[in-house]
C-alpha cells in the first residue's frame, strides 16, 4: 500500500529536520569538566593528592625585596629601589628588569649573601633562605619572593587564546582554561594537550578534563612556559554547531522536496 504523497512527502521532511537537528547538538557527557568515574557513585567528596610546589629552574627570574625601616639598607639590598616606594615596580617590564635571574650553575648573586643555590627550590624555600640569612645583617625585615616569568599559552578551541601572565606562585590547568574564558562548546574537553619544556626539548602529555582523576595527576598544576592545546571536536569538521544556517538549509531541503512531489 502506497502512503499518500503528501504525507510521504511530510514524513520526509520530519525526518531530515530531526536528523540535522540532532546531529547539531554536543552531548553532555562530551563538555561535562570532572565527571565521577563511576556515575552511580554517591560520595559527595573525594580527596586528591596536591601536586603542586613548582620547582625553580635555571632561567626562571626571581623577584626579590627586602623591606626594613632601615632606608639605607632598604636602597642597598634592592635593585633600583629609588624612594622605596611600590610604585617603583608598578609595571611588568620594571619588575622583569629588577629581577635575579637563576644562572647556568643553579644560582642568583644577592647583595652581601652572595651566590644562592635556588635550582630545584620552591619560591617558599628560597624566601625562608634568604630570611634566614639577611637575619644576621639586619633584625625586623620582612622578605618578599616572586617568581616574575609564569606565564602560559592557552591556544585552539577557547574563547580568549593566548599568552596569559600568572600573579600567583601556582596556577592549575582549570584556572588555565577559565582564563581563557573557557572552551567553546567544539573544544575536545577529553584530550587537551600540554606542551611542556624538558631539558633539550619539549614533551606532549594528554589530559582527560572530563574525569575527576585528572585532579590527581602530576600534570595538574602549570609551570612556566607550559602550552595548552584544545583540540576541535569531529562535530566541527561537518561545521554542525549553533553557527550553522539551520533555518536556511531547512527552507531550501522543503522546497526542493515540495518541488519534486509537485512535477513527480
Amino acid at each position: 500500500m502506497k502512503l499518500p504523497r503528501k504525507l510521504l512527502t511530510f514524513a520526509m521532511l520530519a525526518f531530515l529536520a530531526s536528523a540535522l537537528l540532532l546531529s547539531s547538538c554536543v552531548p553532555q557527557k562530551k563538555i561535562r569538566y570532572l565527571q565521577r568515574v563511576q556515575e552511580k557513585d554517591t560520595t559527595t567528596f573525594h580527596a586528591f593528592k596536591r601536586n603542586a610546589n613548582y620547582k625553580l629552574r635555571v632561567g626562571d627570574n626571581l623577584y626579590i625585596r627586602i623591606f626594613t625601616l632601615d632606608e639605607k639598607a632598604f636602597l642597598f639590598f634592592n635593585k633600583q629601589a629609588g624612594t622605596g616606594s611600590y610604585n617603583d615596580y608598578a609595571t611588568d617590564a620594571s619588575v622583569y628588569l629588577n629581577s635575579y635571574s637563576i644562572s647556568d650553575e643553579g644560582d642568583i648573586d644577592f647583595p652581601i649573601l652572595g651566590k644562592l643555590q635556588v635550582k630545584d627550590m620552591t619560591v617558599n624555600q628560597v624566601k625562608a633562605e634568604i630570611q634566614n640569612k639577611i637575619g644576621e645583617y639586619l633584625k625586623e625585615t620582612t622578605v618578599v619572593v616572586k617568581a616574575v616569568n609564569f606565564r602560559v599559552s592557552v591556544v585552539g578551541e577557547v574563547m580568549r587564546p593566548g599568552e596569559y601572565t600568572v600573579y600567583k606562585d601556582e596556577l592549575n590547568i582549570l584556572e588555565a582554561i577559565a582564563l581563557a574564558g573557557d572552551m567553546t562548546e567544539y573544544g575536545n574537553r577529553a584530550r587537551v594537550a600540554l606542551v611542556r619544556k624538558v631539558p633539550g626539548g619539549s614533551q606532549v602529555h594528554y589530559l582527560d578534563l572530563t574525569s575527576e582523576m585528572v585532579l590527581s595527576s602530576e600534570f595538574y598544576h602549570l609551570q612556566p612556559g607550559d602550552i595548552l592545546y584544545v583540540s576541535p571536536l569531529g562535530y566541527k569538521r561537518w561545521g554542525l554547531g549553533s553557527t550553522f544556517p539551520w533555518a536556511i538549509a531547512l527552507s531550501g531541503l522543503t522546497t526542493a522536496l515540495l518541488l519534486i512531489n509537485y512535477f513527480k
